[in-house]
């Protein structure tokens, strides 16, 4: 089975992805969170209207937050509308938050979201804790990924070539 099949298996459907995430960060840990939200701003996701470009997530006060996500104006929110750029809440366990907060304290660590997706109806965040990646790691990881691409491409031309 494949990823997006067992997503689907298990109730999840995708509002959004950083797909920058695996290309700027090394990934050593993801984690699922909920996160605290008015109602339209849940309306606001359903439609898609919500940018993880600058977000990044911090503990404060030993509480998890997520800053400079930005979610759009749901349009027929004009009466109560909600902030675009406020800080959210995020749930998850102490001894998890913990973790985080002794992961990060360590140094060269940083919280990111890579996707905000609906499971079973409630609105989840997945962040990663990575450590940055140099210039000349991601220079390698494009090299790597071309190599992928033109072996792949080679290996189809030849199979086509052999079965003619």
């Amino acid at each position: 089975m494949n990823e997006k099949a067992t997503r689907v298996a298990r109730g999840e459907s995708d509002v959004t992805r950083n797909r920058r995430v695996t290309f700027d960060y090394a990934i050593e840990e993801r984690i699922e969170c909920g996160i605290v939200l008015v109602g339209s701003e849940v309306k606001a996701l359903r439609q898609g209207l919500v940018d993880l470009t600058d977000a990044y997530a911090s503990i404060d006060n030993g509480q998890l937050f997520l800053k400079q996500l930005h979610v759009g104006q749901w349009s027929y929110a004009k009466a109560f509308p909600h902030e675009e750029r406020r800080g959210r809440k995020l749930l998850a366990h102490r001894h998890e938050i913990e973790k985080l907060e002794k992961e990060l304290t360590r140094g060269g660590m940083t919280l990111v979201p890579s996707r905000i997706y609906f499971k079973n109806g409630r609105v989840k965040v997945e962040l990663v804790l990575g450590t940055g990646k140099k210039k000349y790691d991601k220079r390698a990881d494009i090299a790597k990924k071309t190599a992928e691409r033109e072996a792949k491409s080679e290996m189809d031309r030849a199979r086509k070539t052999r079965g003619s």
